[in-house]
């Protein structure tokens, strides 16, 4: 693969501009990746934009990161990888980096205190949301309301560790899926 450190900068400040200019998430940076890598730089096409969203929302971590690293990797290799993500994470880790040295001077104020009370609460509120949007989409069976109550009791009462938790609730799943379409089939 044939770049040169133009190509290098190119890509990184590419990223370091979505990343700093983009607020909504991962989601929201989609067009934005769209325009300046399909369209400004003719470094992926539409199609291969379409797969990288689509890897992206398989494998863990954010969708902007992921996406970073994947144009960044089609479009100068491993070096363009590293340079894409380090411009898409660079604007946040820096903002919160300030933020947290602000807030450390200022955090026995009364009104820093109460702030940090409202966003608790809306953070919260956003999470219930969440909670209630991804409660309406699963399945409404005997399955689904046993791998909710389990996974419930066993992270907020017993404090198992979430990862055994998700495992654990993959493999009922299959095991469930398994047995259905068994009987289904007789």
């Amino acid at each position: 693969m044939k770049y040169s450190a133009k190509t290098l900068l190119q890509v990184f400040w590419t990223f370091f501009k979505i990343g700093a200019f983009t607020f909504g998430g991962g989601y929201a940076m989609i067009p934005v990746i769209q325009k300046e890598t399909v369209e400004k730089h003719n470094w992926i096409t539409d199609e291969d934009l379409l797969e990288i969203i689509a890897i992206a929302e398989a494998t863990p971590g954010p969708i902007a990161i992921n996406s970073a690293t994947y144009v960044g990797y089609r479009t100068c290799g491993v070096l363009g990888s590293i340079c894409a993500t380090l411009g898409v994470v660079l604007p946040s880790f820096v903002v919160i980096l300030c933020l947290s040295f602000v807030l450390q001077q200022f955090q026995q104020l009364k009104i820093v205190r109460y702030a940090f009370f409202g966003i608790r609460a809306g953070v919260l509120s956003l999470l219930v949301k969440s909670l209630w949007t991804m409660f309406k989409k699963i399945p409404k069976n005997w399955p689904a309301y046993v791998v909710i109550a389990a996974s419930f009791m066993l992270t907020t009462v017993f404090d198992f560790n979430v990862l055994f938790v998700t495992v654990g609730c993959a493999l009922f799943g299959l095991i469930t899926s398994f047995y259905l379409q068994k009987e289904e089939k007789q």
